[in-house]
């Protein structure tokens, strides 16, 4: 997913949970905020290792069991990698789906390639649809809330 994809996603969370959508969108981002610059200096081979291992559910626990803001930065989180999986797995690379893994397990045959030529890459794949239709959800979603807030404003 390209990263404004995921802030959407945590936007339509928001919707779904009633929880935060600031810290949804903290959450969501996290991953990417991390991996992405360690990717581009070199610390680390992957754009898809620190940031978006599973193995941080260790830091994510008590960080959800900390309050509501603390279990919306969560399940942003989560909602990220899972929708990364996703990605791969609908592009056809399900072997690159153990990034999940990352220290233990490494893609066999990562994409590697920097998030700015990957859009170009992206274009036209099937998780390219996906994206667009969560952007369609999000659209759909404050067309209704702004048709009911004018509807109530209207009763008044």
């Amino acid at each position: 997913m390209l990263f404004p994809t995921h802030l959407v996603a945590a936007g339509l969370l928001s919707r779904v949970t009633r929880l935060s959508p600031w810290w949804l969108v903290v959450g969501a981002a996290l991953p990417d905020v991390v991996d992405k610059p360690l990717g581009l200096l070199g610390v680390v081979d992957l754009y898809h290792s620190v940031g978006h291992a599973a193995l941080l559910v260790v830091l994510m626990v008590p960080i959800a069991l900390s309050g509501r803001a603390g279990l919306a930065t969560a399940v942003g989180w989560v909602s990220h990698l899972l929708l990364d999986a996703l990605h791969v797995v609908v592009n056809g690379r399900p072997g690159d789906a153990l990034f999940l893994g990352w220290p233990l397990t490494v893609p066999p045959d990562p994409l590697a390639i920097p998030p700015g030529s990957f859009i170009w890459y992206y274009l036209g794949t099937p998780s390219f649809y996906l994206d667009v239709l969560l952007w369609v959800a999000l659209a759909v979603v404050v067309v209704a809330e702004r048709r009911d807030s004018s509807d109530a404003v209207a009763d008044q």
